[in-house]
């Protein structure tokens, strides 16, 4: 393991598919934590979830697809409008 922030987001940003799963991993609520009694979990599709940053803040959805390469996830309802009139979900 290396402290050097270089090499650190290197292998970060390149890491396996399955070291990419834990990474987009997501807080759980209240209720959950103390349900199951963990903190965190990685997402899945089906899962609800709500955002808490970024423009669509506070809104909630499902998801739809978790895209480990793009390190993106894709949440139903929730969409961006591109400058010709595109919309991308």
């Amino acid at each position: 393991m290396s402290s050097s922030r270089r090499k650190c987001r290197k292998s970060y940003l390149s890491a396996p598919s399955g070291d990419r799963r834990k990474h987009m991993s997501c807080r759980l609520s209240k209720e959950l934590r103390a349900k199951h009694h963990i903190r965190n979990i990685p997402i899945r599709v089906g899962d609800e979830v709500k955002i808490l940053k970024g423009k669509a803040k506070n809104k909630s959805g499902k998801v739809i697809q978790v895209y480990r390469k793009r390190w993106c996830i894709h949440v139903e309802k929730i969409s961006r409008d591109k400058q010709n009139g595109m919309t991308i979900a």
